[in-house]
């Protein structure tokens, strides 16, 4: 049915410097857009006249301002998960740590069943519990929305079964729900 129609924009917000050392984001960290990240904001198309939303972190915040959307709604659900341990360091410096054991935890966290995550950080079901009801809520229309990798790569792994993907900031996935089921129709690098 048309009226039952959902166009979904999700936007991975603009590089930021701990992008560029990448590194794994504390909760609290909260690193404004680099002078590159400002400008390619700025150059994303997306549909003016759709209803936004972007994740509470002021990196995504200042990514929907930048592409035009300074009144998207604040949703708790876009947030990036929470990495616990992970949190502050590079994949060479978790392994030098921890040996093995952070593929162990990254790999529980992109599982929507696993009880597992990184210790003090989310779980999968946790986290991809909360991406589920934020998308099931979603009204008919258009919509973008400023998030991060990991509810973006959660939405593509809840929607269309998308296991893996290269989503570099600045990325767009663009996907369709109609009549209970969802397609991806584009996934654009930054440009």
């Amino acid at each position: 049915m048309p009226g039952d129609t959902l166009t979904l924009h999700l936007i991975r917000h603009a590089p930021t410097l701990p992008n560029a050392q990448r590194r794994y984001p504390h909760p609290h960290e909260d690193a404004p857009l680099t002078p590159g990240g400002a400008e390619l904001a700025r150059r994303l198309d997306l549909p003016r006249g759709a209803l936004a939303f972007t994740s509470p972190l002021g990196r995504a915040r200042q990514t929907a301002r930048l592409a035009g959307f300074p009144d998207a709604l604040p949703q708790p659900a876009l947030a990036e998960a929470s990495f616990g341990v992970m949190a502050g360091h590079t994949w060479t410096e978790l392994e030098a740590a921890h040996g093995e054991a952070p593929r162990t935890w990254i790999d529980a966290l992109s599982d929507p069943h696993s009880p597992h995550g990184p210790p003090g950080g989310d779980t999968g079901h946790s986290f991809h519990v909360r991406v589920q009801a934020w998308l099931d809520a979603l009204p008919a229309g258009e919509v973008v929305a400023f998030t991060h990798a990991g509810p973006l790569l959660a939405a593509l792994r809840l929607t269309v079964g998308l296991s893996a993907a290269a989503t570099p900031p600045g990325t767009v996935a663009t996907l369709r729900r109609e009549g209970g089921h969802w397609w991806l129709t584009a996934l654009r690098p930054p440009t």
